[in-house]
């Protein structure tokens, strides 16, 4: 039983996390990924995911949808393409191309002394909170109104 209600949302997780590695090593192979405007397409690639993932499960349960149950879909799809894009982005920075950091770095011009382990770290977090934002704002559609008519 608890095989049925994970499987959803590590399906979702992962078809995310595949598709933000997909643009991020497409923007590589044009010399764009150390770019950080792109990083905004980023939210609409999590924002389809978790949206498909909750409309998925609201047609399962159908009338038995609850907002937590919706709310943990998101959220742990969410977070578990969080998760993945962040190793592979880990893998990718210290073993592929190892220049990404300084070529990130002169785009802000701003002359910080950064660590990968700051970026790595930045880059875990503004997946998680846009999987949080998105989750709860995805929620405000599928939930059921109990305003009166």
């Amino acid at each position: 039983m608890v095989m049925k209600r994970v499987a959803l949302p590590v399906r979702f997780g992962i078809a995310i996390s595949g598709s933000l590695i997909a643009f991020f090593l497409i923007l590589s192979l044009f010399k764009q990924h150390t770019n950080p405007v792109y990083s905004l397409f980023n939210v609409i690639i999590t924002g389809f995911g978790i949206y498909e993932a909750i409309k998925s499960y609201k047609l399962r349960r159908g009338g038995a949808f609850t907002y937590t149950g919706g709310s943990v879909v998101g959220l742990v799809a969410g977070f578990i393409a969080t998760l993945i894009f962040t190793i592979f982005f880990t893998l990718y920075v210290t073993e592929i191309d190892t220049s990404f950091l300084s070529n990130v770095l002169t785009s802000y011009k701003g002359g910080y002394d950064v660590s990968i382990g700051l970026i790595i770290f930045l880059v875990a977090i503004m997946g998680f909170a846009t999987t949080v934002v998105l989750t709860l704002s995805f929620m405000q559609l599928f939930k059921t109104s109990r305003n009166l008519r």
